[in-house]
């Protein structure tokens, strides 16, 4: 089980998504995928699925924070807000890299 040969099939991905939507805890996701084939079949360890879990997740709440930060700056009231009180903004990019 060499890191550079280990890899979750889109069939495991697919799973994986769905029983994260619905609730199920990752552990009982693995232990799934364990009763079908036995560990020797599988082509992954539980921590390769549990970064692919934060991995998605990161990437969708990121993707839903950036339309929310878009709605907020295409409203006409908070332009306007911006215009008038003539505030500054900035931004930490660095927010959440090291944790």
């Amino acid at each position: 089980m060499f890191k550079q040969h280990r890899e979750l099939s889109m069939s495991v991905q697919c799973t994986i998504e769905n029983n994260e939507e619905v609730g199920i805890r990752p552990s009982k996701t693995y232990q799934s995928f364990v009763a079908i084939g036995g560990h020797h079949e599988l082509s992954f360890i539980k921590k390769d699925m549990r970064n692919y879990i934060t991995r998605e997740i990161r990437n969708v709440s990121e993707l839903e924070n950036a339309k929310e930060f878009g709605k907020y700056f295409a409203n006409a009231r908070s332009k306007a807000a911006c215009e008038y009180f003539g505030d500054v903004i900035s931004f930490d990019t660095t927010y959440n890299t090291n944790r």
